[in-house]
C-alpha cells in the first residue's frame, strides 16, 4: 500500500514576546497541535512558542531539527526523508515567516526537489509590514539584507542604494544587528541626501512599535533610541 508523502509546512511566529493569537491565525495553532517534527532555528525557543501558543502539547513527543549557524548540510539534507513516510514537518521561523530574512530556503529548496508538498502559512513580516506602514513604492520595492559593517563600505552601500532607488523608483529596504542600530542611523543621516525619505520601523506589532517616515532633514532633529530593538529601514529617493 502506497503511502502518501508529508508536507512542508511553513510556519510564522510572533516578532516578539506577545500573545501568538494577537497576531497569527488560529490555523497555525491548529497545524501545530497536528504536527510533532519540527525544523527550527533554536530548540529552546521553539519549544517555549510551542508551549505557549499550544499548552496541552506535549513536549517529549517533539522532535526538532536545527538548521542553526551549526547544522551540518549533509544531516540537514536528510531532514525530509520523514515525509517518504507520510509524517508531515514544520519549517518554524524564530521571528517572523520562515525562509524570509530568516533560515529555512534550503529546506524548502529540498522539499521542491523531493516533490513534498510546500505549504505557506499566514504570519507577520517585518519586511512586509514596514512597507505597508512606510508610505513608500509598494508596487516596486527590494529587501537588500543586512549592508556592509565597515563604515565605509557601509556608507557606500547608503549611497548606492539612495541612487537604485532615484533611477528606478524604487524604495530600498535593510536590517541591522540590533545593537549596530544606532550607528547605522547615525550613517544614513551622514550619507543621504537631506530631502530623501527614511522609514524607521521598530518592534512591529508589539506594545512598543515604532513607525515613522520622515525625510532625513527632519530626522536630524528627531534621532530615536534604537538600541537593542529589532528595526526596519527603507529608503526612498524621488
Amino acid at each position: 500500500m502506497n503511502t502518501q508523502k508529508g508536507k512542508l509546512y511553513l510556519i510564522p511566529t510572533t516578532l516578539g514576546d506577545n500573545e501568538p493569537l494577537l497576531v497569527l491565525p488560529l490555523s497555525v495553532k491548529k497545524v501545530i497541535e497536528e504536527l510533532d517534527y519540527f525544523i527550527v532555528e533554536n530548540q529552546k525557543t521553539a519549544r517555549r512558542f510551542i508551549k505557549k501558543i499550544t499548552p496541552k502539547k506535549s513536549q517529549p513527543s517533539l522532535i526538532l531539527k536545527s538548521i542553526d549557524k551549526y547544522a551540518d548540510s549533509l544531516e540537514v539534507s536528510t531532514y525530509l526523508d520523514v515525509c517518504e513516510n507520510g509524517v508531515s514537518v514544520g519549517l518554524l521561523s524564530e521571528a517572523g515567516v520562515p525562509a524570509i530574512a530568516d533560515p529555512g530556503a534550503e529546506v524548502v529548496k529540498l522539499a521542491h526537489e523531493k516533490n513534498i508538498q510546500v505549504i505557506p502559512l499566514v504570519g507577520p513580516s517585518s519586511i512586509i509590514l514596514a512597507m505597508m506602514a512606510s508610505g513608500m513604492n509598494g508596487q516596486s520595492f527590494t529587501f537588500n539584507g543586512y549592508l556592509p559593517i565597515d563604515v565605509s563600505e557601509r556608507k557606500r552601500s547608503i549611497k548606492q542604494l539612495e541612487k537604485v532607488s532615484f533611477d528606478k523608483n524604487q524604495s530600498q529596504i535593510f536590517i541591522e544587528t540590533p545593537y549596530r542600530n544606532d550607528k547605522m542611523l547615525t550613517d544614513l543621516i551622514a550619507s543621504l541626501s537631506p530631502k530623501t525619505d527614511l522609514c524607521i520601523a521598530v518592534d512591529i506589532t508589539l506594545e512598543s512599535e515604532f513607525i515613522k517616515t520622515y525625510t532625513i532633514e527632519k530626522w536630524k532633529n528627531k534621532i530615536p533610541d534604537l538600541k537593542k530593538r529589532p528595526a526596519i529601514f527603507i529608503i526612498h529617493k524621488t
